[in-house]
């Protein structure tokens, strides 16, 4: 095996991003290396910066082609991340690596390569690739140097999951029992729509349910194109698009506009983000969809505003009623039309579930993904607790807000994303108990953690820097797991995104997390119960 170590670093597919993002990049693989060199090891990049694009990333899988090529399949790998990352760009590489792979990323939420890494080892986890994984503010600290030094070595970094137990060993409620049952049985035998507008966004490849695993929930897939939804926007008249808006402005939604559309929302951006929400409900209801998912990301981002703000009011039960062509019919009305952002197939199946399992349970169903972000130690109630930042784009429902709509803010997406503008959904997830899960796949097998965390309620101003970390103009949940610490979460998540929904006290919550793992479990599902008992 070749002794010296490989280093590389994976990126966005966007410039813009690749650019503003490498100076943090560049201190983090800095640190990186000077720690492989304090434990007497040679590590070298294994591809040149490129001056003329002003950054150092692999930006796509053509280049990660090129990259691997040169790369001696027996080397030791490091993939380190401080940004999120496309990890198509590289998992080609990975697939044919014979040397160990160890993926790093720096505990920060600046941009963010938490996510990034999540993302990769996910995606890893799925394709059946063996890699280690390590984490750390400044990289000199005992818990990464040790796990380190143990993989320079030869030795796999192994970390504490004793959090996870099989759902086998968990006894459930026989009300959990019965309604998870039916529930499933009813799926299976009526079958569901999945909408997906363009499948695979952002390099998200444990992001894809395969068909095969798919079809047994009773779930398939209607793959729709991105194309179609921007045509119908086109189709939607503007008087329905202002009404639209006048309707969250009469919710008391504060929208923060200005007249340049470069650097500021404005209202035309939105207006447009208005046809969105009500083409996206027209096609659901044309092609019979229970839950759809916008890719967004790619492809319509030169062509349209973000679809944030259209799929936060779609996740909501209270929303702007929209109504068929023809004859009227108030599309989805008095519910929820469940939205998985970054079109996550994963979380689409789980939002789907988490829908039906809480109106049978005649609960609130509002239900969205976060990305895990970021996460500090802070005093809650005089206690030190572990509170998570989990924080994404867009999907967040309104009903998960201090204040609701009241509560909400539109603020412009941050340019180097997004290039049209068009404003997120924002607010401060309200105080409460949730059930959190996710649905991922491993080697071949569909599988499910879920476990519960309560939402605390910061201080304002540990709210706002906790913002001015990650992405301000974003919707943030500060939460807190029950019975996992950071390093448990970070082991065992296999995913970028979590599914999360709210219950009305922690009994109801244990309940709907009991009935959430039977009806998962009797679609085929491999289910795992994370963290403290619940109850079973």
């Amino acid at each position: 095996m070749p002794d010296n170590v490989i280093l590389i670093a994976n990126g966005d597919l966007r410039l813009a991003a690749n650019q503003k993002c490498w100076p943090a990049q560049a201190r983090a693989e800095e640190a990186v290396m000077g720690a492989i060199r304090s434990l007497g090891r040679a590590v070298e990049r294994g591809h040149a910066c490129d001056a003329a694009k002003g950054h150092g990333f692999i930006d796509s899988q053509k280049r990660g082609m090129e990259v691997f090529r040169g790369i001696p399949p027996e080397a030791p790998l490091v993939v380190v991340e401080a940004v999120w990352q496309y990890s198509h760009h590289i998992l080609h590489g990975l697939y044919s690596h014979r040397g160990p792979i160890l993926t790093v990323a720096n505990w920060s939420g600046e941009w963010p390569g938490l996510v990034g890494m999540l993302n990769l080892n996910a995606s890893m986890t799925k394709a059946g690739v063996a890699y280690s994984s390590l984490w750390s503010a400044d990289f000199t600290d005992e818990f990464f140097l040790s796990g380190l030094r143990r993989w320079l070595a030869g030795e796999p970094v192994v970390h504490d999951t004793s959090h996870v137990r099989p759902l086998s060993a968990c006894k459930l409620p026989p009300r959990a029992e019965e309604t998870g049952a039916r529930l499933a049985a009813e799926l299976r035998r009526n079958k569901a729509i999945l909408g997906v507008f363009d499948e695979g966004c952002m390099g998200m490849y444990n992001a894809v349910i395969p068909d095969e695993l798919l079809h047994p929930t009773g779930v398939f897939k209607e793959r729709l194109s991105q194309s179609a939804l921007y045509a119908e926007m086109l189709a939607t008249g503007g008087d329905e698009a202002r009404q639209v808006r006048a309707w969250l402005d009469r919710k008391g939604v504060q929208f923060a506009t200005g007249s340049d559309p470069e650097t500021e929302l404005t209202d035309g951006q939105i207006l447009e983000q208005c046809k969105m929400y009500i083409a996206a409900l027209r096609i659901a209801d044309d092609f019979g969809c229970a839950t759809i998912g916008i890719q967004y990301q790619q492809g319509l981002k030169d062509l349209a505003p973000a679809s944030d703000l259209a799929e936060g009011l779609l996740n909501n039960v209270d929303r702007p009623p929209v109504r068929a062509r023809g004859n009227g019919r108030v599309l989805y009305e008095n519910d929820a039309l469940p939205h998985f952002n970054e079109v996550d197939e994963c979380a689409g199946l789980d939002a789907l579930v988490t829908n039906r399992i809480w109106k049978a349970l005649g609960y609130p169903p509002e239900t969205t993904l976060h990305d895990v972000r970021y996460g500090e130690s802070y005093a809650v109630n005089g206690a030190e607790e572990f509170v998570w930042v989990f924080e994404i784009s867009g999907a967040v429902p309104p009903e998960h807000f201090i204040g609701g709509y009241a509560g909400a803010v539109s603020e412009r997406q941050p340019p180097m994303y997004f290039r049209l503008g068009g404003g997120s959904l924002k607010g401060i997830s309200k105080p409460g108990e949730i059930v959190w899960s996710r649905v991922f796949v491993d080697r071949g097998v569909l599988k499910a953690d879920i476990g519960r965390a309560k939402v605390v309620e910061l201080p304002r101003e540990e709210t706002e820097r906790r913002w001015r970390i990650t992405t301000p103009q974003w919707p943030i949940m500060h939460a807190v797991t029950y019975g996992i610490t950071r390093d448990q979460m970070m082991a065992r998540h296999k995913s970028n995104h979590v599914q999360v929904a709210y219950a009305p006290d922690a009994d109801a919550a244990n309940l709907a997390l009991a009935t959430k793992a039977a009806m998962f479990r009797e679609m085929g599902l491999d289910v795992s119960v994370c963290g403290s008992a619940h109850g079973l």
